[in-house]
């Protein structure tokens, strides 16, 4: 009898018939995933031909998927608990070798670029009561967390540099020392000049009032005591006349007493004259 080809009812019979004592080649059951009982055990699947393997029902499968979950929580909770300074981008697009590039660079300046699960995220963000972090998780995020010692401005300038250069990058904003910042302020910040020339225009500032401030200081005191000096020579060339003038006023007044003991005795000579007369 004449097979056909197909869906005939008779090739497909014939066709199971070629293998009796197989049941797993049956195109249907592959399809469907039906489980298959294991010698001392729980059921396992049979895996599709037509798409990847799940093992869902498998011996500890589902079990731990949430213990990596939980541990990804926990330790986004933790980073984001210490972390003061953190940039949130958009890293859709870049490729594996672009993102291994730009996470090298970050290193470099104390800042470890991690690709984030959103929902992973927010579990940690609410967690850590970094609510202004919700906001920015729209989309395919990528966090670069500065350690202590990083250096924000640098972090910036070279998220900027691989945005402008790749046009794929996008940066959403992060938080500045616990203050949020948006794009606009990230952009600003690459602008910066290094933290090392930064110190050294600050040490500079600060140094130019204090010189300013010691030489107020020092000019009245100078001042000062240029005008004591002054005072006193004026108060010893001062008392230096003054004993003069008193040796001066002195000298007359003996004088004067003399005088007038001397014309005393001449009245009384004149006035037993003017009695004799009378």
């Amino acid at each position: 009898m004449r097979r056909g080809r197909g869906g005939s009812s008779r090739s497909w019979r014939s066709s199971r018939n070629r293998f009796p004592h197989s049941k797993t080649h049956c195109p249907r059951q592959l399809a469907a995933g039906r489980q298959k009982p294991s010698r001392g055990g729980p059921p396992r699947t049979i895996a599709s031909s037509f798409g990847p393997a799940r093992a869902r029902t498998d011996v500890g499968g589902d079990r731990v998927q949430k213990s990596d979950k939980e541990r990804v929580v926990a330790e986004l909770t933790e980073r984001l608990r210490t972390t003061e300074t953190l940039i949130v981008a958009d890293y859709r697009g870049l490729t594996v070798t672009e993102i291994d590039g730009l996470r090298s660079e970050l290193l470099k300046h104390g800042a470890r670029f991690s690709v984030v699960k959103n929902t992973l995220t927010r579990r940690a963000a609410e967690a850590a009561g970094a609510d202004t972090l919700l906001a920015l998780l729209e989309g395919p995020s990528a966090i670069a967390f500065l350690e202590a010692d990083g250096d924000p401005v640098a972090v910036a300038k070279a998220l900027s540099d691989v945005a402008r250069t790749t046009r794929v990058l996008a940066v959403r904003g992060g938080v500045l020392d616990g203050s949020p910042i948006t794009a606009a302020d990230i952009e600003s910040l690459a602008k910066l000049p290094p933290a090392d020339v930064l110190r050294g225009q600050l040490v500079s500032a600060l140094a130019g009032p204090l010189t300013t401030v010691v030489g107020l200081f020092a000019a009245p005191m100078r001042d000062f005591v240029g005008v004591l000096q002054a005072r006193i020579d004026q108060l010893q060339a001062q008392g230096g006349g003054a004993v003069e003038e008193e040796q001066t006023e002195d000298e007359p007044e003996p004088q004067q007493e003399e005088e007038d003991t001397e014309s005393a005795p001449a009245e009384e000579e004149t006035e037993p004259v003017e009695e004799g007369e009378s």
